[in-house]
């Protein structure tokens, strides 16, 4: 189905599940950079770009985070797919 196709409110829908997908994901990055950063480079900057040590443990951090971020999305929608058949077997 195209958008031209939807009627209002189901355009306002997809308008408000996008930008609430830009939010987590903007929510996702800036904690992770925090994390991160928290994590791989000093509070002294002792040169002006990374070293390879900060560079491998920025690399690092963010596959994991990535990684998990992934593992946690799935797991969120297996729940609710279980939850969905649950409703649907009760009659909700």
């Amino acid at each position: 189905m195209s958008v031209p196709e939807l009627n209002a409110a189901q355009q306002a829908k997809l308008q408000l599940m996008q930008e609430m997908e830009i939010e987590m994901m903007s929510d996702l990055y800036s904690r992770m950079t925090q994390a991160c950063h928290k994590k791989c480079i000093p509070p002294k900057y002792a040169d002006s770009e990374l070293g390879k040590g900060e560079s491998v443990c920025i690399d690092r951090c963010v596959a994991k985070y990535l990684d998990v971020h992934e593992r946690i999305g799935k797991k969120l929608t297996a729940m609710s797919a279980q939850d969905e058949d649950l409703k649907k077997k009760m009659g909700v």
